[in-house]
């Protein structure tokens, strides 16, 4: 707590020296957040992180009575290796840190689409831990199932999340693939499915593992991120994405190629109220007895990306989760500030 007996909360992203040292609430993409956070009466200051002065960030993020982090886990070569410690001891010494990094383990990771596949927002989802389990099971489930994604468990920016679909499979041949990684820029590329599963192998190492999901047949119907103030939601964006479809003729830097923008919407948005109903009665509640997570430890802020599955016989959209966003969500809708703001001075009450 501050001076002026206002609770005071740290607000981390990641940047270099400079950035550190100029950062002011204003001059930042999070400043209509700082904005909240001052009317609700909470003080709010920056604490750009960085590898190379780890331990002066500790020292302020100690002094502070919460954290909020938007920091990815993948950035230019650099992950949170040095950050995830540094929060978990902060937390356990007294400060609030929201996404605390052991619920981002459980929630911010592919392999949430495999523990919640039976969620009425699962689909047909499988796990490799080990090459065996890669090399035994993929290419039957492939073959029998049609095009599927696989997904790293850690990533962000598309990096990891590939599109697989068979060209050619014969006893003489083998079995030829076509693959498109989620990643922007990138072309479809053909080659023996073995190549393809030794180029995954690096997303196995340690304790990585591979998400496997179907392909959605609607994807070129756009995305949903459904915007999340722990369990209530607090607005939607639609965006007609690009990921996983190929580019045109033109190449994939032309502007077909290119996503189209996300379109924000508020919590009360008519197209979204089935998706809100049942993402706040039934998913998250059943997501969080899954998971093993209380409300208290839910993250301030966090996404659910889904994607338009089959219709049912009525012609009502089913929805399907493709990812959960925990560790840096952004951009937000116009409501999220001031509810993300609510949420922390009640948090820190």
């Amino acid at each position: 707590m501050g001076s002026d007996g206002r609770t005071r909360v740290a607000i981390v992203w990641r940047g270099d020296r400079a950035a550190r040292q100029a950062a002011t609430a204003q001059n930042n993409r999070f400043h209509r957040i700082f904005e909240a956070l001052e009317r609700a009466g909470v003080a709010a200051e920056p604490a750009v992180f960085d590898e190379a002065f780890a331990d002066e960030v500790r020292a302020q993020l100690m002094a502070a009575d919460g954290v909020l982090v938007w920091v990815d886990p993948l950035h230019e070569g650099k992950t949170r290796a040095v950050l995830d410690p540094l929060l978990r001891d902060v937390a356990a010494r007294g400060p609030w840190v929201s996404a605390h990094p052991d619920v981002i383990l459980k929630m911010g990771v592919k392999e949430v689409l495999y523990r919640t596949r039976h969620l009425g927002w699962g689909a047909d989802t499988a796990l490799y831990r080990t090459a065996e389990e890669f090399a035994g099971l993929f290419p039957a489930k492939l073959r029998a199932a049609g095009p599927r994604v696989l997904k790293q468990n850690r990533g962000n920016g598309g990096q990891g999340v590939w599109k697989v679909e068979i060209v050619t499979d014969s006893a003489e041949a083998g079995c030829m693939v076509r693959v498109l990684h989620a990643q922007r820029g990138s072309v479809p590329d053909e080659m023996p499915l073995a190549d393809f599963m030794a180029r995954c192998a690096a997303y196995l190492a340690g304790d990585g593992c591979i998400v496997d999901q179907p392909f959605q047949a609607r994807l070129p119907d756009g995305m949903i991120r459904c915007y999340m103030g722990q369990d209530k939601v607090a607005g939607f964006g639609h965006q007609f994405i690009k990921a996983l479809i190929p580019p045109p003729p033109e190449g994939p830097d032309s502007p077909g190629a290119q996503p189209g923008p996300r379109i924000m919407h508020g919590p009360d948005a008519a197209p979204f109220q089935s998706l809100r109903q049942k993402m706040e009665a039934e998913w998250v509640p059943e997501m969080m007895a899954v998971l093993g997570i209380d409300r208290a430890s839910l993250p301030i802020i966090w996404d659910a990306d889904f994607l338009y599955g089959p219709r049912d016989a009525a012609g009502a959209d089913s929805y399907v989760l493709c990812e959960i966003n925990v560790s840096s969500v952004f951009a937000i809708p116009d409501q999220a500030p001031e509810a993300i703001a609510r949420l922390v001075a009640a948090r820190l009450r």
